[in-house]
């Protein structure tokens, strides 16, 4: 018997029959003799209408109280799935992320969590309970309701599975599991059978949009294992997990990323601690700043460049109109078309010559690289937004990565996804 952890996403429960096979589902793992415990997020698209009623109300509501509000979120999906167990005879409890015992800090929106007290899910499990949780939410040494932020009922489930000693962690979603690239991109990706901590780690972080990367985080340093799979399918995912089986490939999978902006600082007086103000003053603004990028100096005059989310964008103007006069600097721009696309793989320490084959490729396909960034596992280049299917696609192949078959779903052209994906930023 098996003690599984099994989370499902908006899109799983995003209306009454997909609840109810969700619920089948999860009777039917009971019934396969195993114990189960489910982690849901909210319904289809509940959280975006949930901050759109609050934007209608309030154009900077209050943290605490946005926490309070998209924390109802879960809690119907939770409370909806138990009386769909129910109604199939099994017996179920709904929790919220109080009664489960997830404990956090106080940083309403983008909490961490400290501490999972179990107890209540061990004693419904005992019970022959299947205890049924609201994801994305906790509680902090106050009292306060407080949310993990976007795709936080991954980590809400990689902590239940932590703190009960679950077997596996599965992560439900509309997509099969791990690819080596978006297939809707690439339509020759290929679906990885296992992939480690590590590689997974860098891929969500660079913008795959699979798994959130602090679930990834979480379940490294506590070797838990995720199986990421569909809710639509009975077919095995990819585990994630610390050790695998597969040899050992250069490069695992590559990830992109349109959410990013990159703002340049034109004219910058070439002095000691300059940049210092410039990234303080964006630190304390809780700019977060991913790639930096500094001209060579010409008569003691320079460029900074720097990549952030576009969701920080408003803020990084508003420290940047601040501070240009104290740095005597000319101007800055922002260029929103861009994109951020990241070679992963822990074969990269040992193979020599994966930055010069990528840019080689990029050159071939004449796209044109912006900005640079390396890790030990990860070579990520800024490009044009225009070109990230192609700069995909190229360096998919290019890297031994493309199957024989094709996704099927893939329709678009290159064209035409770059064009959602502008949409969509």
């Amino acid at each position: 018997m098996s003690l599984i952890v099994a989370k499902f996403g908006g899109t799983s429960v995003a209306s009454p029959e997909r609840i109810k096979n969700v619920a089948k589902r999860l009777v039917r793992i009971r019934q396969n003799g195993n114990q189960v415990v489910a982690v849901v997020s909210a319904m289809g698209k509940t959280t975006d209408e949930l901050v759109g009623l609050a934007n209608a109300i309030n154009d900077n509501p209050p943290s605490r109280e946005m926490d309070r509000l998209l924390s109802t979120g879960e809690q119907v999906s939770m409370t909806l799935l138990a009386m769909a167990i129910e109604a199939l005879g099994c017996k179920a409890m709904s929790f919220t992320g109080r009664q489960a015992g997830i404990m956090t800090d106080g940083t309403h929106n983008k909490a961490r969590i400290t501490k999972v007290d179990n107890e209540r899910i061990e004693a419904a499990l005992a019970s022959g309970v299947i205890p049924v949780i609201a994801g994305f939410q906790g509680i902090d040494a106050n009292g306060d309701i407080t949310t993990l932020g976007r795709g936080g009922s991954d980590t809400t489930a990689v902590a239940v599975a932590w703190g009960i000693n679950a077997d596996v962690c599965e992560i439900y979603s509309d997509v099969d599991g791990v690819y080596t690239t978006d297939p809707r991109v690439a339509p020759r990706a290929k679906k990885l059978d296992e992939i480690s901590y590590d590689d997974m780690l860098e891929l969500a972080s660079a913008g795959s949009g699979v798994l959130q990367s602090r679930a990834v985080e979480f379940a490294r340093k506590w070797n838990v294992v995720i199986h990421s799979r569909s809710a639509f399918s009975e077919a095995e995912g990819t585990y994630i997990k610390e050790e695998t089986d597969m040899e050992e490939a250069v490069i695992t999978g590559i990830a992109h990323d349109t959410s990013e902006v990159k703002v340049t600082v034109r004219g910058v007086p070439d002095n000691t601690g300059v940049a210092a103000k410039v990234f303080s003053a964006l630190a304390t603004n809780a700019v977060s700043v991913d790639m930096i990028i500094q001209n060579i100096s010409e008569d003691g005059i320079t460029d900074i460049s720097f990549t952030c989310p576009g969701a920080d964008l408003s803020r990084a103007v508003d420290t940047m109109e601040r501070i240009l006069p104290e740095i005597n600097a000319r101007e800055f721009v922002v260029d929103e078309d861009i994109a951020k696309v990241s070679l992963v793989g822990t074969g990269m320490k040992s193979s020599p010559g994966v930055a010069a084959r990528a840019f080689q490729t990029l050159g071939e396909n004449q796209i044109n690289i912006l900005a640079i960034s390396t890790s030990p596992i990860r070579l990520s280049v800024v490009v044009d937004a225009a070109q990230t299917v192609q700069a995909v696609r190229c360096l998919h192949t290019a890297f031994g990565l493309d199957s024989e078959s094709v996704f099927e779903e893939t329709q678009l052209s290159a064209e035409e996804i770059a064009a959602k994906m502008k949409k969509g930023r």
